[in-house]
């Protein structure tokens, strides 16, 4: 199996306009590595320069925001969903 990554309609154009992409399990940071070798560009949409989660991009796995896990270090299994969410701000 693999895990599916949610791709938001904003990153699309990336993904050739695929809005599901399947990866190999593993930690999120490898499954972001693997996102960034099939769709280039990715990797620096999520990630600062320093290689942490950017503050304005919410990643989900099964519905829990890594933020309150292990961040990049958190485990991604087979069959569970990567969810990445723009921020969005505004008033």
């Amino acid at each position: 199996m693999a895990v599916n990554v949610r791709i938001p309609t904003t990153m699309r154009p990336l993904t050739g306009g695929e809005k599901l992409v399947e990866l190999d399990a593993g930690s999120l940071s490898n499954v972001i590595a693997a996102l960034e070798a099939k769709h280039p560009g990715m990797g620096e949409r999520l990630l600062d320069d320093d290689g942490a989660l950017r503050k304005f991009v919410n990643i989900f796995v099964d519905d829990d925001d890594v933020r309150y896990l292990d961040g990049l270090d958190t485990k991604v299994d087979d069959g569970w969903t990567v969810s990445i969410i723009p921020a969005v701000a505004g008033g």
